[in-house]
């Protein structure tokens, strides 16, 4: 069994109802958050929940699949504690298969210290964290509640007047994360891809330096310095019809990339739906995208 250090004594007891019920635990605001604790092994599994339920979150445990599944089904999850290594099961699997139909944060955990290929790829396939074991539960919380009040506080719309976009026929809805391609279905999109594409929108028909789209697309320390080329040729797999000869997202040699396509800011107000063309001319090659009026 693993070890987790903490100065903190684990509950006894494992009832799925939290400490405190309707709030954070000191230094946090809002209701409890529900989180679903997903590790082939017990005994940790246990540790983490009593300590989040002692802290003031709703923490319910997971050994795999089938019980993830469950626990969706019950109550969608707030955040997702999810282990790579499940016994005959694959961790990074369940991640691709909960990315396919949620949002839901996501910091994984791997037994392994030196295992950076499973960090990289659960990184890319959407996980918002990840943490090597054995770590401390009090970092383990810390990092729960910080992404937890990342997502409050984005989840507060700047602009209400555009949070949909429509581009050559495709639709990208802010609000729900999801892709609509020109026949009516859905894409999905990894969190790296997503991000790439909303820098695209906001700046359409401008050159994008490599270094102001890796930034916009950052979402971990560990990946800062992959490639940039490599999610291009994604997303062009994901928009073009033919990504070797690519329309929508040209190369702008010595500056980055341009994205071609006019893109409209669709008003979502009840009663009324307006569209605002955003055609925004090319410009130089430091580019940051127009604020938004």
């Amino acid at each position: 069994m693993t070890e987790m250090h903490t100065s903190t004594s684990p509950a006894e007891t494992r009832s799925l109802s939290p400490a405190n019920s309707g709030s954070f635990a000191a230094g946090q605001v809002g209701p409890a958050a529900h989180v679903l604790v997903v590790d082939g092994d017990d005994a940790m599994k246990d540790k983490i929940v009593d300590y989040l339920q002692d802290h003031g979150m709703r923490a319910v445990q997971a050994s795999g699949r089938a019980d993830t599944t469950n626990q969706f089904a019950i109550h969608a999850p707030d955040l997702v504690i999810l282990d790579v290594h499940l016994g005959k099961e694959d961790g990074l699997d369940l991640l691709r298969e909960i990315r396919a139909s949620s949002d839901v944060l996501v910091i994984l955990t791997s037994e392994y210290r030196h295992d950076e290929v499973d960090r990289i790829i659960g990184l890319e396939l959407g996980a918002d964290d990840y943490l090597t074991k054995p770590f401390g539960l009090r970092e383990l919380l810390a990092r729960a509640r910080a992404l937890l009040r990342r997502r409050s506080y984005a989840t507060v719309p700047r602009d209400p007047q555009s949070q949909r976009y429509r581009f050559g026929g495709w639709q990208l809805d802010r609000r729900t994360r999801q892709l609509i391609n020109p026949v009516g279905h859905p894409v999905a999109l990894t969190k790296g891809l997503y991000a790439l594409l909303v820098a695209f929108l906001d700046a359409p028909q401008r050159p994008l330096t490599r270094e102001y789209l890796l930034n916009a697309t950052r979402v971990h320390e560990d990946v800062f310095d992959r490639s940039i080329d490599i999610q291009i040729l994604r997303l062009r797999r994901k928009l073009e019809t033919e990504p070797e000869a690519p329309r929508i997202i040209q190369t702008e040699r010595g500056v980055g990339y341009v994205f071609m396509l006019p893109v409209e800011r669709l008003s979502t107000q009840i009663g009324r739906a307006s569209a605002s063309p955003v055609l925004l001319p090319g410009g130089s090659a430091h580019i940051m995208p127009a604020k938004e009026s």
